[in-house]
């Protein structure tokens, strides 16, 4: 297994990062073009959200050809370029793999609609009356997981969106379909994969209600989830390879079999559970103030658990599904510099390897978009019509979409002041925020105290610091009430970390003030022997020796 402990990847969602001719959709070249960028922040990896031919319902997570390139983002030129300039640099590229569900429009499923057994067989039919669906399954896109085929008088599942038919992984047809994908791109130079949903794979044998109603208890973590990973790496050399697997409403338990090293299925994982401490009572679109006391004891139980168990991390606050976190857990007005930076170091600092959303890096916020037309977010516009529905006022529902919108995410990539943020030279897709003046990398690259310049000296400390990247973990100080801190252990080397999630000044007992190595302010919070005060929205890290 390569040892990727100092490492870091830097994700990139190619219709919104650079668009290289105009278009306004951004591109491969694009990526090209700012393949600099990305030496010089300092990750070791890029992770290209799908670019392969789709109808684009779910923004390419609806795939209608895995071996393909979307032209609207390029051609398979473009892509084998960009694989060659980048490994100049000493970047690799992990790709995306989305193998939970295909397109309806890809050719699979086509030739299963047109009554071909064999590739009725790649999915999951299932008889039933019109009027009744075969089980109460609810779409993680809102309402049923099952749409009825007239012509075949059947229903198939879709676990998210109606053009998203869910793969039978119990046909070994389609394992070794899915398995000649990973080969094809390993064959282009591919040495890195992230696997989307992919503990959603295995359903069970037999399809029932759900006495919860949505169904997650049946195909979450799957029977043979697995099995079907361990042969997947068996039969492609995936050991040899970088794999992260999203993990929907997992386990820790589960999250330590798939990511230790000798199960030999996957080289760490992403789990969610930390992002959903702003839900009320779970419900993504109900709204609630964060609640930090669960935050720290989430992490407390990944970070410690998964150390205890052998397996691994990915650590991240963002990603194209997610808000921007100076948005959700910081202050983008007032404290938007400070608490960018504190919200970074309390993550790139644990154990695990970071992954950095594009912008994150320079505290790009929620887009806070005042109309639905302006959203383009298949879940947000489905969530606007079943919330107003619903009887709740347009107005709140637009509240509700500035907090949760997944297209918060996906704005375009501010390279600098001008009109479409430097990244097209035509009308973007979709709107550039203009909500935080300054947050672009051609201003930040001017200010050494910037978010850009903080983020690539996080980057320089896990590579050039051990504790960093191999360091045992303990969280510590429980009772105060808005601080996450921890200790990184190696050897005779303690990494303190103290972050403040509050906008008033926190108080921390402390015997000793440790050798300030990086704070959010840039200078080393005030120590008076007893206690050191952290300032509003202040992240520190301190190094003692024994």
């Amino acid at each position: 297994m390569k040892n990727f402990s100092h490492q870091v990847v830097y994700q990139i969602y190619p219709k919104s990062f650079r668009d290289s001719d105009g278009d306004g959709v951004g591109d491969l070249r694009g990526v090209t073009e700012k393949l600099d960028y990305i030496r010089d922040l300092g990750a070791d990896w890029i992770w290209l959200t799908p670019f392969f031919p789709s109808p684009q319902r779910d923004n390419g997570y609806d795939v209608a050809d895995y071996c393909g390139v979307d032209p609207r983002f390029g051609t398979m030129e473009d892509a084998e370029e960009l694989l060659r300039e980048a490994e100049k640099r000493g970047i690799g590229l992990m790709l995306d793999m989305v193998f939970n569900h295909t397109s309806t429009a890809h050719e699979w499923f086509r030739r299963a609609l047109r009554g071909e057994k064999k590739y009725r067989d790649y999915y999951i039919f299932r008889d039933g009356p019109a009027d009744r669906p075969p089980t109460n399954w609810q779409s993680k896109f809102g309402g049923s997981a099952w749409e009825y085929v007239p012509a075949l008088g059947q229903w198939y599942l879709h676990l998210f969106d109606v053009t998203q038919a869910d793969l039978n992984w119990d046909n070994p047809a389609v394992r070794e379909e899915l398995k000649n994908v990973i080969r094809f791109w390993k064959d282009k130079g591919v040495r890195a994969f992230r696997f989307d949903v992919v503990n959603l794979i295995s359903k069970p044998d037999i399809f029932r209600d759900d006495p919860a109603g949505d169904g997650r208890s049946f195909y979450t973590d799957g029977p043979r989830v697995h099995e079907y990973l361990q042969e997947l790496a068996r039969d492609t050399g995936l050991d040899e390879a970088v794999t992260v697997g999203e993990m929907s409403s997992t386990s820790l338990e589960h999250c330590v079999r798939y990511t230790r090293p000798e199960n030999r299925e996957l080289s760490m994982s992403f789990s969610f559970h930390h992002l959903k401490i702003d839900y009320k009572g779970g419900d993504k679109w109900q709204l609630q103030p964060p609640d930090l006391s669960r935050l720290r004891e989430l992490f407390c139980t990944w970070q410690e658990g998964m150390l205890a168990g052998g397996g691994w991390n990915a650590l991240f606050w963002c990603n194209h599904d997610q808000p921007r976190v100076v948005s959700r857990l910081g202050d983008d007005t007032r404290y938007w510099k400070e608490s960018a930076k504190m919200l970074a170091l309390c993550v790139h600092l644990m154990r695990g390897t970071p992954y950095v959303y594009q912008g994150e890096e320079l505290g790009m916020t929620n887009a806070y978009f005042d109309s639905i037309s302006r959203y383009r977010d298949v879940e947000s516009i489905n969530y606007y019509r079943i919330l107003t529905e619903k009887g709740l006022p347009a107005a709140e529902v637009m509240k509700v979409l500035a907090a949760r919108s997944r297209d918060n995410s996906r704005t375009p990539m501010q390279w600098d002041d001008g009109p479409c943020a430097g990244f097209s030279a035509g009308k973007p897709w979709i709107d550039v925020p203009s909500r935080r003046p300054g947050a672009n990398a051609a201003a930040e690259e001017k200010d050494p105290s910037s978010i850009l310049h903080f983020y690539r000296r996080l980057i320089r400390l896990r590579k050039e610091m051990p504790v960093v990247a191999r360091g045992d973990i303990r969280f510590i100080l429980p009772d105060v009430p808005g601080l996450i801190a921890y200790e990184r252990r190696l050897n005779d080397e303690t990494l303190t970390v103290l972050c403040n999630f509050t906008a008033e000044p926190l108080r921390v007992p402390r015997e000793g003030a440790p050798s300030c190595l990086l704070d959010s302010y840039e200078t080393p919070p005030s120590f008076d022997g007893e206690a050191l005060t952290l300032r509003p929205y202040e992240g520190t890290a301190g190094m003692t020796r024994e």
